[in-house]
């Protein structure tokens, strides 16, 4: 990397350092919307709906929404969905203000904000290929990552504090000011459209259909997509049972648990640190699978550790963060760099949705499974699967000859393909 910053990415880091601080104000709204629903209702039920709210849009939709940002302007879009999150709030912010909300209405605007950032992430995300130099993709990734890491760490305690300091109303006032610093340097940087290729009349579903077709008509790309699934599958719920853990297998409390999490969003912006300054091995799906191989030993550690050797749990956690990003920071930049911008948007919603699906179908299994087999048992499962996939995937020849573009094939005409989604 030169020594002085390329000029190519002042551009997005316009674009970037706006939504980089919209992201931590929503992070700490979202936190006191979801404990304002915990104070009223008092019920597990309510709150796990209105955790699910928030990410049903990209489970339910992902692929539709993929379609409208391939097909549409993506600065306009990302303007629509700040702009949604910003008028949704400051609707909530009026209700709080007049004393007169109904759990209904936050439930649609956790809704709204949902759909809000299903739509935002996969054009920011497409968008970033054409505004970043390939040579620098991997090193933007690892800074995204980073940036999980710190609102892992600050978002919640942040939220607290708004809480504890503001009023439900001036809270909700916080979350539309965040929006709008995201918007305004949009406004003022020019976001490159991707050109069209095979029928530029096809219809709607004729392109999503196309963009399951992309999937399946690249074997590498397909096999890297379900062995990550399986990765979610079982990781996704084995960390939702972390309280357990802490409370029954480390004899440790709320502050354990509070300071283990911190850990690993430590971990999430060392990785990213690390990856924005080294970029990674040559091989992008390289450096993925090894970090695969690296978190499979760090979620093992954590089924290990001994109640007496706390740190060792500390020092597990952090390695997850720091791993989590060796993995994600590669493959997004991999995705950006071989599958054809115009198909960016379909692809990236497509693997978030499955992505995201598998969450709640490994935690409605991980609570009957680790009544029986202890939550040890999750970890020691969960890191072996991640040394196997990696072990497969770097047997594969197809996963290793993804990065090869002639590699990666485009239906030349979408239109007639049929392609069944649930295949």
């Amino acid at each position: 990397m030169s020594q002085s910053p390329d000029p190519r990415l002042r551009p997005f880091f316009v674009i970037w350092t706006g939504q980089a601080i919209s992201l931590v104000g929503s992070y700490a709204v979202q936190f006191a919307l979801i404990w304002w629903v915990t104070l009223e209702t008092e019920s597990a039920s309510m709150v796990a709906v209105a955790g699910l709210l928030g990410l049903a849009p990209a489970v339910l939709l992902g692929p539709l929404l993929g379609t409208l940002v391939d097909r549409s302007n993506r600065k306009s879009l990302m303007l629509l969905a700040d702009g949604m999150i910003a008028v949704v709030s400051a609707v909530l912010a009026l209700a709080f203000a007049m004393g007169d909300v109904r759990l209904s209405w936050v439930f649609a605007a956790l809704l709204v904000r949902g759909l809000g950032t299903a739509i935002h992430q996969p054009a920011m995300t497409a968008s970033t290929s054409l505004m970043v130099p390939e040579e620098h993709l991997t090193r933007i990734q690892g800074l995204n990552q980073a940036l999980q890491g710190g609102l892992v760490i600050i978002g919640a305690p942040l939220g607290a504090l708004l809480v504890a300091a503001l009023s439900m109303s001036s809270v909700m006032w916080v979350d539309v000011l965040s929006a709008l610093v995201a918007i305004v340097p949009l406004l003022f940087v020019k976001v490159p459209q991707p050109q069209r290729s095979g029928d530029a009349e096809a219809g709607f579903l004729a392109d999503t259909r196309a963009g399951f077709s992309y999937l399946l008509q690249n074997p590498g790309m397909l096999v890297l997509v379900a062995l990550m699934s399986w990765v979610n599958l079982l990781l996704a719920p084995a960390f939702s049972l972390l309280p357990l853990f802490v409370k029954q297998d480390l004899n440790g409390g709320v502050l354990m648990l509070g300071s283990l999490q911190s850990t690993m969003g430590i971990g999430l912006i060392a990785g990213g640190i690390v990856l924005g300054v080294w970029g990674g091995f040559r091989g992008k799906v390289f450096t993925a699978l090894a970090g695969l191989i690296g978190l499979g030993g760090a979620v093992a550690l954590l089924g290990i550790v001994p109640a007496s050797a706390p740190i060792l749990a500390f020092a597990a956690m952090a390695l997850v963060g720091v791993t989590v990003t060796v993995i994600n920071g590669p493959l997004m930049a991999l995705m950006q760099a071989v599958v054809p911008a115009d198909f960016q948007g379909r692809v990236f919603a497509l693997w978030g949705s499955i992505a995201a699906g598998m969450a709640p179908l490994g935690l409605a299994v991980a609570g009957p499974v680790a009544e029986v087999t202890g939550v040890r048992a999750m970890y020691l499962a969960g890191g072996a699967v991640c040394v196997v996939v990696a072990m497969i995937a770097l047997a594969a020849p197809v996963v290793r000859g993804v990065e090869k573009r002639e590699d990666v094939a485009v239906d030349p005409a979408p239109v007639d393909t049929a392609v069944n989604p649930s295949a």
